[in-house]
């Protein structure tokens, strides 16, 4: 990752989008980064369009939402056909293909994962898709360390649910790993 990085997640309102991306800026922070964090959502609390975008540099931010995205995470079709044409020519983008049934463009940089599907399996309902799906983020592109996203999410939860956040991350650096293997 260059010393600034642009991200946006995408989704709609009640995926925790918001939640993750004030998760990834915390752990921004942590390393002593400079961040901004915004975020914008649809007149519907649940259903809604939503977007957390993230700002991570080693120096000053001038601007402080994403423009051109060094990585876009989408978990709705409707997120991705939206801001796929945003990505930078060598950005990555994610997406949960519980959701995102097509994508328009063709890149290496591509993760299609059914992160929701995977997430209700494993862990017994789909809650924590937001932080599997941020778990994969940060392992496959290392702009956080682990160890910092493991504090902010500890810093960011209640207590009652910190374990099942905090395996939802795993599971996420867990798809990652395994990722082009059968999940």
């Amino acid at each position: 990752m260059s010393n600034f990085t642009e991200i946006r997640l995408s989704g709609s309102g009640g995926q925790g989008l918001i939640l993750a991306g004030i998760i990834l800026a915390k752990a921004a922070v942590l390393e002593k980064k400079r961040v901004t964090q915004t975020q914008s959502y649809g007149p519907e609390s649940r259903g809604g369009y939503s977007r957390a975008d993230v700002l991570i540099s080693d120096k000053e931010i001038l601007f402080p939402e994403a423009t051109q995205f060094d990585i876009l995470m989408a978990l709705t079709q409707e997120a991705c056909d939206k801001f796929i044409f945003d990505i930078k020519e060598k950005g990555t983008l994610i997406v949960d293909t519980t959701f995102v049934k097509n994508i328009s463009v063709l890149s290496d940089n591509i993760y299609e994962v059914p992160f929701t599907e995977v997430v209700t399996e494993k862990l017994g309902n789909s809650i924590t898709t937001n932080i599997c799906a941020l778990g994969f983020l940060v392992k496959v592109t290392g702009v956080v360390k682990e160890e910092s996203l493991q504090k902010a999410i500890a810093d960011s939860v209640r207590p009652a649910f910190l374990d099942l956040n905090l395996k939802a991350m795993k599971l996420g650096f867990e798809l990652a790993e395994n990722y082009g293997k059968q999940v």
